[in-house]
């Protein structure tokens, strides 16, 4: 019988990943975000398997976010982010409350609910989730400086709706306020969060690169322990471990790394299988019917959280910074919910707070309403403000040298920027290091096999072997200051 149970599950986690894969196609082609249809997934499974473990699903949940929060992390482009960092921070954190208390108020009244276990309920639904934003987003050809804004913010703004949701529930069982121990409490879980994750990504870069492992394989699974180790150690120490995740990996994505494309394409299909479990057991947890009962509670809060509240934090957070009007509507249409709000109201499930359970089915209820009406609707109100660029173009090249063992050689990608001192020029004039090769170039999604005669334009790939010690010449060749002025476009002729 135990045998029997334990091949029921194996059968079941296939099926599960089975059916979440096979419904990204449909999401894309519908229009909506691939959480829907995995929590939907999980709703319909629920029907034939009783699921109602809290614990699991959050200890499963924070692994899920530890996995998204790092793969987001690695492919965040630090020289983008710098531009926003100072909004996207405001947004995560002054944001953050403002929605928190204004969804608080109205929850209480709607819900009848104490006023502490109101703002909970805001507490839990202020944040935007990175894997909503992330998985919406990223194929998607809007404003850079739009995008980069909203997954910064929502690779940063968990801590503090983890900070919120923990203290007020703290606050219910212990109704002894402390305003000082709150606030250190708070600038140590960030500042020190902070740190961590810039500690740990020069440490963990300094052991990809040096420790030298028999397999290319283990490469991205020591990528991912260290990841897992950051978020440990860190809040062993009392502070934001998922900000210390997201700050080391960004850290190490705009380092140069050791097996690059293996470490990124592990985790990227890591993060899309944890997605895919994590948002499946989340509908397991909840029972359809009992949804039906919040229903219309759950349309009025979802409602006044996507036009009323969460524009108002958007517009308090970037009153003193450059966003147009369209900007900031974009912006606030743009913060979704996902798997973080449905993960924090386990916690005061497990806490035994009174009303945890009315708490926890709302929450659910107004996040599937956002990612349901948000998620499918972005698209056409970037086009309808015109923020918009059209069809995103994504390359259909990629290039990486699978296993050296222990050689000294790898491939690097590098794209030539406009200040490149190697724009306009043909390769036979580029002084390269010995035993370098400029194995491939990418233009316009196409693949250029390079001769000599290749004359090297702005945004091109470039793919070269070369030595790992000869990494940092190379890379100072290609972005140093040019010395001549012409720089050709992509459309002048190839050689």
């Amino acid at each position: 019988m135990e045998i029997m149970s334990i091949d029921g599950a194996i059968l079941l986690f296939s099926v599960m990943l089975l059916i979440g894969v096979v419904t990204t196609k449909f999401s894309t082609r519908l229009g909506l975000p691939s959480l829907v249809l995995f929590i939907a997934v999980g709703m319909a499974l629920s029907h034939y398997i009783y699921y109602d473990n809290a614990a699991l699903t959050q200890l499963f949940g924070v692994v899920a976010l530890i996995v998204i929060l790092f793969e987001g992390g690695l492919q965040t482009q630090w020289t983008s982010m710098k531009k926003v960092l100072a909004p996207s921070v405001t947004l995560a954190t002054l944001g953050v409350v403002v929605t928190s208390l204004l969804i608080g108020v109205i929850a209480k009244f709607t819900l009848d609910l104490t006023w502490l276990e109101g703002i909970l309920f805001g507490s839990i639904v202020g944040s935007t989730d990175a894997a909503a934003v992330f998985a919406v987003l990223g194929n998607k050809n809007i404003e850079k400086r739009l995008t980069n804004t909203l997954e910064a913010e929502s690779g940063t703004n968990d801590p503090m709706a983890i900070f919120l949701t923990v203290t007020f529930i703290s606050l219910i069982q212990i109704p002894e306020f402390n305003g000082i121990g709150l606030a250190f409490s708070f600038v140590w879980q960030m500042g020190f969060g902070v740190l961590m994750g810039i500690l740990f990504g020069k440490g963990s870069l300094w052991i990809i690169n040096k420790i030298n492992l028999d397999s290319s394989g283990l490469y991205p699974v020591l990528s991912f322990s260290l990841a897992v180790l950051t978020y440990g150690v860190t809040t062993l120490l009392g502070a934001s471990g998922f900000l210390a995740v997201y700050v080391m990996a960004v850290f190490l994505g705009n380092s140069d790394l050791t097996y690059r494309h293996s470490i990124f394409r592990f985790n990227e299909g890591f993060a899309w299988m944890m997605q895919i479990l994590m948002f499946v057991l989340l509908g397991l947890l909840v029972f359809p019917g009992q949804l039906l009962d919040v229903a219309w509670e759950g349309v009025w809060i979802a409602l006044i959280l996507m036009i009323v509240a969460r524009p108002l934090g958007v517009f308090a957070s970037l009153a003193f910074f450059p966003y147009s009007l369209k900007e900031k509507i974009f912006i606030s249409w743009g913060g979704l919910k996902g798997a973080v709000p449905i993960v924090l109201a386990t916690f005061p499930l497990l806490a035994g707070i009174e009303n945890s359970g009315l708490i926890f089915n709302v929450v659910f209820f107004v996040v599937l309403l956002s990612a349901l009406v948000q998620g499918a609707t972005i698209n056409p109100i970037a086009k309808r403000l015109g923020l918009s660029k059209g069809e995103k173009q994504q390359s259909n090249y990629s290039l990486e040298l699978v296993s050296l063992g222990k050689t000294n050689n790898e491939i690097v990608e590098f794209t030539i920027s406009d200040y490149s001192s190697v724009v306009g020029k043909e390769l036979k004039d580029i002084t390269l290091p010995d035993s370098t090769l400029i194995t491939a170039v990418i233009r316009d999604s196409k693949l250029i096999t390079p001769v000599g005669e290749t004359r090297l334009c702005r945004d091109d790939i470039v793919y070269v072997l070369l030595q790992k010690d000869k990494r940092e010449a190379i890379k100072k060749l290609f972005n140093q200051l040019p010395e001549i002025e012409w720089k050709p476009k992509k459309s002048d002729p190839i050689p």
